[in-house]
């Protein structure tokens, strides 16, 4: 193994063996104190970005167009294995260094935010685990490797979002969006499943199931209602997934699989159609939010929106930027949004009480009834979260409790026990 294939194993596995030995002290009870988590969290990613830049340097200097790692002897049952490539390209490299920083920066962040929190130590556990899940998927040389990172990442914003699990609100609307995931997630694997197939998938078919799933994860139409419930979760880590990185990987899913469903013309049109209506829905939908972390989400949906259009017009390097610099604009707002009301009252007040409204173009071009239906669909979000709520949630949620009354049933017959057919008699004494 040569000096960037172990660069590339270090960047991934320090935030990993981070989430495993906090996780280990955790079950030994164990609760290491502020200082001790931030000074490692800190260690932790001022390694991992100097494996990341070293990695970066001998891909430069060797003129390497990718590094990867095969564990593929790993897992190797009866003949069966199961495929483990971990491959860095020029697509995500950028990524994994954006990934690194920004997990740094909000542990930094995090320290001060969530001083004395009750929550505290949890937190970094769920942000070491969300870190090694993005680096795992931003790694994966296999669709299978894909997979395992995709749902780590899935698994952590979930319990983010529940991140105060004391009131019932958080909890209500994290079960809501693992709905969500769970539903679209099935594209990924069934294209995945398609894959491993012998016979050559069909373009379309695959092109729509990976729509499906960066949909669902991306938050785009008709899948954006579940954002606005994501909110529920701390400020640090609604900018670490819905500004910057899990709101993105998606749109990662789309550039990678690119070459599996570029061949279809109505896989690209599907494509570009989600992208396009989405950034027109997180227009309006922004224009009318009132708060402050909404606003920045319904922002979020319309750029991602545009990288899916400038993916499905194969505009990749184009996309690939856009990523990165949305992500490190966004992550700042979402940092400085509990002072953005503050900053607006002082800009406002500068400028004598006359900031030029914004949206007088629209109020030109469309005309009033047009302009009042607009309103109305964006103060209520389209009504996807309504109709999602009758077509997904609501079935799987009767789908849970169905299986959960039937596991009841069964543990209540594996418990029971039948009464014996003869009683029990005393010994007769001599």
């Amino acid at each position: 193994m040569d000096n960037a294939q172990l660069a590339l194993l270090l960047a991934l596995a320090l935030p990993g063996a981070a989430f495993v030995f906090l996780s280990a002290a955790w079950l030994l009870g164990w609760t290491p104190r502020e200082k001790f988590i931030t000074r490692l969290t800190a260690s932790v990613y001022l390694l991992a970005f100097a494996a990341a830049g070293s990695l970066g340097w001998r891909m430069h200097e060797r003129e390497l167009a990718s590094v990867s790692v095969d564990l593929r002897g790993w897992f190797d049952v009866a003949g069966y294995q199961f495929p483990l490539i971990l491959l860095v390209d020029r697509l995500s490299y950028p990524l994994v260094v954006m990934t690194v920083a920004l997990t740094g920066l909000i542990g930094k962040f995090s320290s001060t935010y969530l001083h004395r929190d009750r929550g505290f130590f949890r937190f970094y556990v769920l942000l070491h685990l969300f870190a090694f899940g993005a680096l795992f998927v931003f790694c994966a040389g296999s669709i299978d490797a894909l997979v395992l990172g995709w749902e780590l990442v899935g698994i952590t914003s979930v319990l983010l979002i529940a991140f105060f699990q004391y009131r019932s609100g958080p909890v209500e609307n994290a079960l809501r969006v693992f709905a969500f995931y769970r539903g679209c997630d099935i594209g990924l694997l069934v294209g995945a499943a398609l894959l491993h197939h012998d016979g050559p998938p069909s373009p379309v078919t695959l092109g729509l199931l990976f729509l499906l799933a960066a949909a669902g994860k991306s938050a785009q139409v008709p899948f954006s209602g579940w954002l606005p419930r994501a909110m529920e979760g701390p400020t640090p880590s609604s900018a670490i997934f819905y500004g910057a990185i899990s709101v993105h990987i998606g749109a990662y899913l789309m550039l990678r699989t690119r070459p599996f469903w570029e061949q279809s013309v109505a896989a690209i049109a599907a494509v570009a159609i989600v992208g396009a209506v989405t950034a027109i829905y997180g227009t309006l939908a922004g224009r009318v939010s009132p708060d402050a972390k909404n606003s920045l989400a319904n922002a979020s949906l319309a750029q991602v929106g545009l990288i899916f259009v400038e993916t499905a017009f194969g505009l990749q390097t184009l996309a690939l930027m856009h990523i990165l610099g949305h992500a490190a604009v966004r992550t700042l707002q979402f940092l400085r949004a509990p002072s953005a009301l503050h900053d607006y009252h002082r800009i406002h007040a500068a400028a004598g009480g006359h900031l030029a409204p914004t949206g007088r173009h629209v109020e030109t071009l469309l005309p009033e009834a047009l302009r009042l239906w607009l309103y109305r669909f964006a103060l209520d979000r389209g009504h996807l979260d309504t109709g999602l709520q009758r077509v997904l949630i609501t079935p799987l949620f009767a789908l849970s409790a169905l299986l959960r009354r039937l596991d009841e049933v069964g543990g209540g017959l594996r418990t029971s026990r039948p009464e014996p057919l003869l009683e029990s008699r005393r010994p007769i004494d001599a």
